[in-house]
């Protein structure tokens, strides 16, 4: 403890500090491999604002001080103006509309004074304490209807401004806060039943169309008839497997297609074609579908195959900093942000990325740690929130790399470039690491 200055350093879990440090240091490292170009001065570089790296490095200052600042903060105040961060993430998202840039197919940014701010990645912070605000509140019982609607609208509302942004990636990661509401009480059933329609949305996309919907009907047939006694008794059962099967065929023969058609933008949905190696049926008119063999490679299909090279390269140990050929050459797209895990693949190989993988988990063990020791439901909700939003970005992100999950564009936490991000992951870890330290409060 710096007896010097206890106010900052009295209970505050450095092992998140150094953690997070560490993980910056590695993105610092993995950006500057990328990005480096061959006789620029690295310190001069460092010091002017015109590399990535040297960018990246400014806005983990910009960082810390945000931290410095938040660990100064008495926190009863995260609690307090909990609501008013969340008008006030909406509020920034609902500015997108009129004053948005389209970069890279994306409508989600504000373009200040040559910066990019993304709005969506902020509310993040918003909407966590919000939730935990609400979760909070003595009056709130969870286990009421009422109040798990209330508590997904506070959650599915900036998803869906998020959504008219172009941003579907982002908007899912506001799905990761129903893990929150899951440790508070939320029926096991409704994880269930989402699980259910994404292997039935899975399953849409790669069993033929027609085969799909007599296979729904066999089985609520098979259903039906291995509960044929039961059903004697319980009409109401034979009612609700009907229901069942026409939602699962309203699913499949309507709702997947209007989202696709209608909702998601033709590069999502050709990344999701690309991961189950099919072609794309709801291409626009005048679009002739392609036979597969004869199809040409698609940008996000090109993408996750260059940093599979890359990745693969790159060994057991790696081929040394500065020495990748597939990152160096520029050979995968966006490998200083969505695809910087392939960077560090080749880089440092297997054991660097499983290195930074078990970093990864040591931060999230650590943080769930921090939470069952919380004695206020308003600490513990938050400290949960942080851990699944870095839970989904970190095993999205790794997962998109090598072709395990679709191209969505979402950051690798502290390593991916991006000053919103980074800034948006230090607030939201320091928060938390200042509402650990007054953990002998007991805060609503």
């Amino acid at each position: 403890m710096n007896e010097r200055n206890p106010a900052i350093s009295k209970g505050i879990d450095w092992s998140l500090v150094w953690i997070y440090l560490l993980l910056v240091a590695i993105g610092l490292t993995a950006i500057f491999a990328a990005t480096y170009k061959e006789g620029d001065p690295v310190i001069q570089s460092f010091l002017r604002f015109k590399t990535d790296y040297s960018k990246q490095f400014y806005f983990f200052v910009i960082g810390a001080v945000f931290a410095l600042f938040i660990l100064l903060t008495d926190s009863k105040f995260f609690a307090a103006t909990a609501n008013l961060w969340y008008v006030f993430g909406i509020f920034l998202l609902l500015l997108v509309f009129p004053f948005h840039s389209s970069v890279k197919g994306t409508e989600s940014i504000i373009r200040v004074s040559g910066f990019n701010f993304q709005p969506a990645d902020f509310c993040k912070i918003s909407v966590a304490l919000a939730l935990a605000k609400y979760l909070s509140r003595p009056d709130t019982d969870f286990s009421t209807t009422r109040s798990q609607l209330i508590a997904a609208a506070v959650v599915l509302f900036p998803a869906l401004l998020t959504v008219l942004q172009s941003e579907t990636g982002l908007a899912l990661v506001y799905c990761a806060f129903f893990l929150v509401m899951y440790r508070e009480g939320l029926p096991p059933i409704i994880l269930i039943i989402s699980f259910a329609v994404a292997a039935l949305v899975v399953a849409t996309i790669v069993v033929e169309p027609n085969i799909l919907a007599v296979a729904l009907t066999i089985i609520a047939a098979l259903v039906i008839y291995i509960l044929r006694r039961s059903l004697k008794r319980d009409r109401g059962l034979l009612v609700t497997i009907v229901f069942l099967w026409f939602v699962c065929v309203g699913i499949q023969r309507f709702g997947v297609p209007f989202a696709f058609k209608h909702i998601l933008q033709k590069h999502q949905v050709e990344r999701i074609y690309d991961l189950f190696g099919k072609d794309n049926p709801y291409k626009k008119a005048g679009e002739p579908v392609e036979p597969t063999a004869k199809k040409k490679e698609t940008e996000s299909s090109y993408n996750v195959k260059q940093s599979k090279i890359a990745i693969g390269s790159g060994r057991v140990f790696g081929k040394g900093l500065l020495k990748g050929t597939q990152t160096r050459n520029n050979f995968v797209p966006e490998q200083r942000t969505d695809f910087i895990f392939c960077t560090v693949g080749e880089g440092f190989g297997f054991a660097g990325s499983i290195g930074l993988l078990l970093i990864y988990l040591l931060l999230l063990f650590r943080i769930i740690a921090l939470a069952e020791r919380q004695r206020s439901v308003f600490s513990r909700c938050f400290a949960y929130g942080v851990a699944a939003v870095f839970f989904f970005h970190i095993v999205i992100n790794t997962a998109m790399t090598v072709g395990l999950a679709p191209v969505i564009g979402i950051p690798l936490p502290f390593v991916s470039y991006g000053g919103t991000s980074l800034i948006t992951f230090t607030i939201l870890l320091f928060i938390l690491i200042r509402l650990d330290a007054d953990r002998q409060m007991v805060l609503r």
